[in-house]
Formats: structure tokens, C-alpha cells, sequence
């Protein structure tokens, strides 16, 4: 049977910003590694965007050694303790799990959460590649997972890697978008110095586009460049009263409670206006993180509002189970119309409508149709906008010849995720739209692979 993995009680754990989930003692890795039934063709390893040899280091989990496992997973993936906490496992790895055919899959996730907090603990996985940075200098800008991803990779195939990060402190989406409760900052700083000591660079406070131009970089003696800008522009409802005071999009919400250190009040005053009813408007991870955290910050009641039904929601089950079991309010079938204010600008309701759904969209899921005369009024006091992001667009405004789609997304080719400026490539949401960390990441790897070989062809 799947082990389970321990979890903080949810009335303890909603008033607090500590990790939800526990981690596998190594009794229960042991125990779950020895389900694996180490398959002649391993289809997990097909559903593994950075393409780990998951059947090899559960093996060496099973057979007892943690240290061989750990460095198994860095072989292919330098960030593996981010991974097991993040990445969607349940769409991709454990999806093809044969053992899920009729049963349980293998808790692949937790199992490299393990090797790495092992790792960690025991100081250990740190077998370095003896590699010297004798083939050139590459320029990488962001250090969300893919510009950390790519880095890591050049790095490990003798490149001299410099990434650029326009924020104080490296990391993307990693420090600033996902809460502490789920990706702790201690985590993501251990997994950045790893990639120091493989000689990547890091500098931070550097806006490529303003600081510096991709033009001057090359000036500079840079032969390639990886952009992995993310996309950071968020979206809104384009509804009336969206300017009202106490109306944020969930991007601010999430990057000012990380940047000004909200998780560890009153350690620190982090100075964001939180109400006591707040609406998050939307269902996928983002919105669940947005609602999760006013939750901690005191909010009295927190909703999520969300058009269609529970079955088309976009968030990984494991966060809705997690938001539901801290009492998180699901509105379903629910669209906002209009949001109205008092006279001094502040936000005291949400107008909304209820929805039925109809037809499959074009994403496949079924269209939400309003049902007429059931508008009703929600009051709330803060609102964040959960509905996705665009590409961010400071680099892109600022660069002559970088061919966007018409979306604004960068345009690359598929095979070797160049962009219409030669030397140039890009991967990540930059390219994608928003998606996941691991897809992010394993663009960073086709990337470093392409610029490889790209650079070794004109030598």
C-alpha cells in the first residue's frame, strides 16, 4: 500500500507559516521505495520532463542508501528538493507509474523530497562534478527553474555561466510566487548555493533590458544567452470596479507577503492591507496559495470564486484537499460581474453571477454559461485576481528583433528553442505561457543542450 505522507493538523498548521507537508520518515521511504517493481521499460521515466532514472534511484532507496540515490537524481536534476515539493507528480511521473494501472503509483515525489532532505540533513550529495569552465560564457537571464536549470546544466558541461536576476535574491517564482507553507525560502536558498558551488555566478538587482541590453552582454564577451524571464504580468477580470482600494492581483499579493517577509510576523511588519472576507477569484495552484495565505495573515473568512466546477479545476488535488481541510470556502459555478466600493475607494462587494455549464471550450473543459436573473452579492473586503499571467514585458519591449507570438509570448524553434536573434535562446513561461516548475525546468535542460551544441558548431 502507498505510503501516506504526514501532514501538519490544519487548525494547527492555518495559523502558522511552517511546511504543510512532513516528509517521509526513512522507515516509510524504505517502504514505499521497495513497491517499485523496477520495470524493464519505465514509462515514469518518459513522464519526467528533466528525465531522472527513477527506477534506479528508488532501487538504491530500497536497498538502503540514500546518499547513492540523491546523487542518481543530480545526475539529471540539480534542484531535486524543489522538485519534490512542487512539481505535479501526479501529471507526470506517477501518471505512467505501471503500479497505478491498478492500483497505487509509486510516491516518486516523495521519494525525491527524501533524497534531498536527506542530503540536506546529512550534508551529503555534494559529489561535484569535476568540470572546468573552459568553453566559453553564457549570459542567463532570471533565475526562476529554467535560468537556474539551464545554468546548472552549462555549467556541468564547462561553461562559465553568469545568470542575472532583476530581484534582490535568486530564485523566481520559487522565492517570490510560492508560499513558505510549500516551498520553505531556506529550501530554495540551499538549492541555489549547490549551483554556486558548480560556478555558476549569480547577480541579483541586474533588470537585463535596463541594467544591460542582450546587445551588450554579447559586448561583453558572452557568446550565448538563455532567457527565462517567466511570465510575470498578471491578468485581470477587466470588470467595473477592478481599481477599487483592497483589489490585488494575486502576483503582488503573493510576491509582497514573500518579499517583505509576511510569513514571519511580527518578526517583520510587512505592510499589506488584509481584510477579514476575502474573495480569490480563480482555482488553480496560484489561487489556492493567494487564499492559504490571507487565511494565515488573519483574514476571518476567505473564499474561492471560481466559474466552472470542482472537476475542471486547474490546481493539483493535493492543494485543494489542503485548502478545504483549512477551511478555505469553495463558491463554485460562480463568476464575478462587478465589485463595488464605499466613498472612500474601498472594495465591499463582489457582485456575482451563478453559472451552469455547457459545451467543452477550446481547452476542453466545459464552458460556463450564466444563469440568468441569479446575480447576488458576496461581501468582501479584499480581492485577488487568480486568473493567470503574460509574458513579463520589460526585456521584450527593450530588445530590437526578438519575434514574439501573438499572444507576446517569445517565438523559438521547437527543436532548439532559438529565438529569431542568433545566439539567443529562451525557455520557461517566457515561451510557454504559465505552466509548471518542472516544465519551466526542463526547458532550461533542452536549452543548455541546444546552446552546447550550438556553440560547439561555430568553434
Amino acid at each position: 500500500m502507498r505510503q501516506q505522507m504526514p501532514k501538519q493538523d490544519p487548525q494547527l498548521r492555518r495559523e502558522n507559516f511552517n511546511e504543510v507537508a512532513l516528509g517521509f520518515t526513512s522507515a516509510q521511504a524504505q517502504t514505499e521505495a521497495q513497491r517499485c517493481l523496477n520495470c524493464k521499460k519505465p514509462l515514469c521515466v518518459q513522464g519526467c520532463p528533466v528525465e531522472i532514472d527513477i527506477p534506479r534511484f528508488i532501487k538504491l532507496l530500497a536497498e538502503g542508501d540514500p546518499e547513492a540515490a540523491l546523487a542518481k537524481i543530480k545526475e539529471k536534476n540539480s534542484l531535486p528538493a524543489i522538485c519534490g515539493r512542487v512539481c505535479p507528480q501526479e501529471n507526470q511521473c506517477e501518471k505512467l507509474c505501471i503500479l497505478g494501472k491498478k492500483g497505487e503509483p509509486i510516491a516518486i515525489g516523495a521519494l525525491e523530497r527524501y533524497c534531498a532532505d536527506w542530503g540536506r540533513a546529512h550534508q551529503s550529495g555534494e559529489q561535484l562534478p569535476e568540470v572546468k569552465a573552459t568553453k566559453g560564457k553564457v549570459a542567463v537571464v532570471g533565475s526562476g527553474p529554467a535560468g537556474l536549470t539551464a545554468a546548472a546544466d552549462l555549467a556541468q558541461m564547462g561553461y562559465q555561466v553568469t545568470v542575472f536576476e532583476s530581484l534582490h535574491a535568486p530564485g523566481g517564482v520559487l522565492r517570490y510566487g510560492i508560499p513558505e507553507f510549500r516551498l520553505p525560502k531556506e529550501i530554495v536558498d540551499y538549492e541555489v548555493k549547490y549551483l554556486e558551488k558548480l560556478g555558476v555566478e549569480i547577480k541579483t538587482n541586474f533588470l537585463i533590458g535596463k541594467t544591460l541590453t542582450l546587445k551588450e552582454l554579447f559586448d561583453q564577451g558572452y557568446q550565448a544567452i538563455f532567457i527565462g524571464t517567466g511570465a510575470g504580468l498578471p491578468y485581470f477580470l477587466g470588470i467595473p470596479g477592478e481599481n477599487l482600494n483592497g483589489v490585488y492581483s494575486a502576483n503582488e499579493f503573493l510576491t509582497r507577503v514573500n518579499l517583505m517577509k509576511a510569513y514571519k510576523f511580527p518578526e517583520y511588519d510587512t505592510p499589506i492591507c488584509l481584510g477579514q472576507r476575502v474573495a480569490v477569484v480563480g482555482a488553480g495552484n496560484v489561487a489556492m496559495d493567494a487564499a492559504r495565505t490571507a487565511l494565515r495573515l488573519g483574514a476571518e473568512e476567505v473564499s474561492i470564486v471560481y466559474r466552472r466546477s470542482r472537476e475542471e479545476m486547474p490546481a493539483r488535488l493535493e492543494e485543494i484537499e489542503n485548502a478545504e481541510e483549512e477551511g478555505i470556502i469553495f463558491r463554485l459555478l460562480t463568476n464575478p460581474v462587478r465589485l463595488e466600493g464605499n466613498e472612500t475607494g474601498d472594495v465591499t462587494a463582489m457582485i456575482c453571477q451563478k453559472m451552469e455549464l455547457g459545451e467543452p471550450d477550446a481547452s476542453g473543459r466545459r464552458r460556463p454559461v450564466p444563469i440568468p436573473g441569479s446575480e447576488f452579492a458576496l461581501p468582501v473586503d479584499t480581492v485577488v485576481v487568480a486568473i493567470g499571467q503574460g509574458p513579463n514585458p520589460i526585456l521584450l519591449q527593450g530588445t530590437e528583433g526578438l519575434a514574439l507570438n501573438k499572444r507576446g509570448y517569445i517565438e523559438v524553434d521547437p527543436e532548439t528553442l532559438m529565438t529569431s536573434i542568433p545566439g539567443v535562446f529562451a525557455g520557461g513561461d517566457i515561451v510557454t505561457g504559465a505552466a509548471t516548475v518542472i516544465a519551466a525546468m526542463g526547458a532550461g535542460k533542452k536549452a543548455a543542450r541546444a546552446i552546447d551544441r550550438y556553440l560547439t558548431e561555430r568553434q
